[in-house]
């Protein structure tokens, strides 16, 4: 659970995401028409969505050989969750019931399941995938044992997905205590850290798709509404385009806490409102923050903002492949700092960015400390800002893409509290 689905409701959002199409865009036009977008808006963004095909999920498979390869891993172990999903398509939930993959550097994967869940799980990976199912009175362990030592690695180098339950990583440790374990992270990171040109069309839409939202949310402000109430509304908004969204909503002397405050605070004339959200399409989600104005911004959160800008504007500069990930921050840092909201995390309380992909924080982050550096394909929230208690808050962000070259980002800048997209 990111940020935003912690701090929001989202139900309308979830509700959407259980209908049709058609009909979540039938039952919402019918209740709010003047929300909504028209349906050629709507085709358009939908007619640029291609799933991820088989071909795929293959050559991420040989990429994770090759980083097994050059970090003496012989096998990876996964349980469900994204990592699955990225590797294989299926998305599992995780439960009581020990589901996991094992992919071995040489050999293709194999599975351990319950036996009743293999029809569910064959479903999407076909019939030539190996599984060895586990009754009710067995022990999954056991199981994995059997297909560790049908590929002679009862002695091998083990690497554990990050996400992996300590419950699964006691038993590998107490009933095979043979292999050698240790992190999975340099396979699963390298892979997802890396985005295809499939990814980053994904990505893409996703951020399209938001951009129509927002600038749709803008004319929906009024004085009165709640931070709940508008978050309904996006959500609602995300579900006209068939896909799940919500956002984190903070008005006035809320936003000046980066994931604001727990009570529902009402916006009032003069307030800025910032609103900090995503989507979800095909898997790749959007992670985009603007901040707005109820009315006429004062002086000082013009300046706030053109600062705030002034800082995304230094990081994207600094940008590029082989720099540091944390020179990135710094960058961004200094800038807010030597105009007067220094030093340090006095006022820029947060860190300047994170991975997005599949998950909304993944690998890396653009934080002090982190020395890794920058790859091109890799993709991060840019999201600078200042915070003063008692005040406002303004934080404006965007997805970095890392380029061979230096770094774009996917949508337009906000111009202004006024102007949110360029």
């Amino acid at each position: 659970m990111d940020r935003r689905r912690f701090f929001t409701a989202a139900g309308t959002t979830a509700a959407l995401a259980g209908l049709g199409t058609e009909r979540a865009f039938a039952d919402d036009r019918a209740a709010t028409p003047t929300t909504r977008f028209d349906a050629a808006t709507v085709k358009s963004m939908r007619d640029r969505i291609r799933p991820t095909g088989a071909d795929e999920y293959l050559a991420r498979q040989e990429h994770a050989r090759r980083l097994m390869k050059d970090n003496k891993i012989d096998a990876i172990f996964v349980e469900g969750g994204t990592s699955l999903a990225y590797f294989t398509g299926l998305s599992w939930w995780l439960s009581a019931r020990l589901f996991a993959m094992v992919m071995p550097q040489k050999g293709d994967p194999f599975f351990v399941s319950p036996k009743f869940e293999e029809g569910r799980a064959r479903e999407k990976l076909g019939n030539d995938v190996k599984f060895y199912t586990w009754e009710e009175h067995e022990k999954p362990i056991d199981r994995i044992r059997q297909g560790m030592q049908d590929r002679n690695l009862l002695s091998a180098t083990l690497g554990i997905e990050e996400t992996t339950r300590y419950y699964a990583v006691e038993q590998l440790q107490q009933r095979l205590s043979t292999l050698t374990l240790r992190s999975a992270t340099p396979v699963t990171a390298g892979c997802r850290s890396l985005k295809s040109p499939h990814e980053i069309e994904l990505m893409q839409v996703a951020n399209d798709i938001t951009a129509k939202v927002y600038l749709q949310v803008q004319r929906e402000l009024r004085e009165g509404m709640g931070e709940r109430e508008l978050g309904t509304i996006i959500g609602a908004l995300y579900g006209e385009f068939g896909v799940a969204g919500d956002a984190l909503v903070l008005f006035g002397e809320a936003s000046a806490y980066p994931h604001g405050l727990t009570r529902d605070v009402k916006l009032k004339s003069g307030d800025n409102v910032l609103i900090d959200g995503g989507c979800n399409v095909e898997g790749y989600g959007s992670d985009i923050t603007r901040t707005m104005v109820l009315g006429k911004p004062s002086a000082k959160m013009q300046s706030v903002f053109d600062i705030v800008r002034g800082a995304q504007d230094a990081a994207l500069k600094a940008a590029r492949p082989g720099v540091p990930a944390e020179k990135v921050d710094a960058a961004a840092r200094a800038y807010i700092a030597d105009h007067g909201y220094g030093p340090g995390y006095k006022y820029f309380t947060h860190r300047l960015g994170h991975g997005i992909g599949m998950d909304g924080h993944e690998w890396y982050y653009l934080v002090g400390g982190n020395t890794r550096p920058l790859l091109a394909g890799n993709m991060f929230s840019n999201e600078p800002g200042i915070y003063i208690v008692g005040e406002f808050g303004i934080r404006t962000e965007d997805e970095m893409l890392i380029t061979e070259d230096g770094a774009r980002l996917l949508l337009p800048q906000a111009a202004s509290l006024q102007k949110i997209f360029g």
